[in-house]
């Protein structure tokens, strides 16, 4: 079987053109830096992302706090990170780089935020 990807690993780009049976790597080519041979070869075998999404949180300035994996995870553990973190309520204030939750869903990255919340102030209403 043959795969056209996108790499991603640095900004040139490439156009990825990989040769798979079995989850055996036959070749990579289209690459122009080392970098696209090892990612191509885990697009393939082990694909994984960083997860971002949205936490409620009451009583702060806005409604939803920005979140994501600390790490990238298994595609099929996104959705279900995704689910937990929709059931998540926190209270303001937020600290950006504050983890949410460890080791969320299983899948061996925190649930970070990724920006301050202030909290309402009494007199803001």
């Amino acid at each position: 079987m043959t795969d056209t990807i996108i790499c991603t690993v640095c900004p040139l780009g490439c156009s990825l053109i990989v040769e798979h049976k079995n989850k055996t790597i036959q070749s990579i080519s289209g690459n122009r830096c080392k970098r696209g041979i090892a990612y191509g070869e885990q697009e393939i075998l082990d694909p994984k992302r960083v997860v971002t999404t949205t936490v409620k949180i009451d009583g702060g300035i806005i409604p939803m706090l920005s979140v994501k994996t600390s790490a990238p995870v298994e595609r099929g553990k996104m959705t279900e990170i995704v689910r937990s973190a929709s059931q998540m309520r926190l209270h303001a204030p937020v600290e950006i780089g504050t983890v949410i939750e460890k080791n969320i869903c299983s899948s061996g990255a925190d649930l970070i935020a990724t920006r301050n919340v202030a909290k309402i102030s009494d007199s803001a209403c």
